[in-house]
């Protein structure tokens, strides 16, 4: 029989240092080296994790959170840029692929930020990068609109590897160009699953797992569900007004079917989980949707996937 081979998916859970891009890219890049020495093939982070979620976005707005605004965007990380050299050298010390979200400043205006996810390859080259298409709800306050120049699947030797931020994962249309171009593993990245405490007019994070299962089944693909950390006494005390929501992680990793086979995961932690590629193809088999699952006749999907050209010379 043929050998379709194996591989290990790594949902780093962990808590950012806020405000502070510095300590989070090192406290990143020893995670990096602490899951290469696990064994796993690909590692993820939640939604922005590098500085750290912009939680302030949904409290009332003050004074305060035009502060915490102008030090989030102070704290961006550029593309490519010391950090990102950085987190690039660390996977290619620990051999291993990372899917990392990060706070991404425009490299022209210097004055937005995006919700982007990070892709770095093994041998220490960044392979590309998605920004998020829509901000959710007060997000928008704080992150500028993506576009679809990064909506690609990255072809690695163990697999097809994509990525979406957050609700994206919710929006048919990018989901379908990822598995239209065939993911075979996918990184839906989260701020992390708020409590049953959280405020009503807090998003409904708690969807995380509702909707990286229904990406795996509908893809044909493992999911690394992975939500970021951060609780009330990780916020610098002169921004802890804004700290209205914490964020309790709940990772997860999901096989091509939608079943759960790790996590959810509670605390800092790895958490860890075997895949294969017979898994997926007997998934595809069955219904891949971008494929023999589809009606190219009847229904077709453009992407423009121009970068966002805001100034030409006539």
């Amino acid at each position: 029989m043929t050998d379709l081979g194996t591989f290990r998916l790594a949902a780093i859970q962990a808590a950012a240092v806020p405000f502070n891009r510095e300590a989070s890219t090192e406290k990143a890049c020893r995670l990096i080296r602490e899951a290469g020495a696990m064994g796993a093939s690909l590692a993820a982070f939640g939604e922005t994790w590098l500085p750290g979620y912009p939680f302030f976005a949904h409290a009332p707005t003050s004074a305060l959170t035009w502060q915490a605004m102008a030090e989030y965007l102070d704290n961006a990380v550029d593309i490519p840029g010391p950090e990102t050299s950085r987190l690039c050298e660390a996977a290619r010390e620990a051999g291993i692929d990372v899917v990392i979200g990060v706070a991404e400043r425009d490299s022209i205006t210097g004055g937005s930020v995006y919700c982007t996810l990070l892709f770095i390859g093994s041998e220490g080259h960044i392979l590309g990068r998605h920004r998020k298409i829509k901000p959710t709800f007060n997000e928008r306050s704080v992150w500028a609109d993506g576009d679809a120049v990064g909506l690609q699947v990255y072809q690695r030797p163990y697999g097809r590897i994509s990525g979406l931020n957050c609700w994206e994962n919710n929006t048919m249309l990018p989901g379908y160009a990822l598995a239209a171009q065939g993911t075979q593993i996918h990184v839906a990245a989260w701020p992390g699953r708020e409590p049953p405490s959280a405020p009503p007019s807090a998003p409904l994070w708690p969807r995380q797992l509702l909707l990286s299962r229904a990406f795996a089944s509908q893809a044909s693909c493992y999911v690394i569900g992975v939500g970021g950390m951060r609780s009330h006494d990780d916020t610098p005390e002169r921004y802890r007004p804004l700290s209205t929501i914490e964020y309790s992680g709940d990772s997860t990793i999901i096989d091509p079917r939608g079943e759960i086979i790790a996590g959810p995961a509670q605390g800092e932690t790895i958490l860890i989980a075997e895949g294969s590629r017979e898994a997926v193809l007997a998934a595809k088999a069955a219904c891949d949707i971008g494929g023999h699952y589809s009606r190219p006749d009847l229904f077709q999907l453009a992407i423009n996937r121009n970068p966002q050209t805001r100034l030409r010379t006539l």
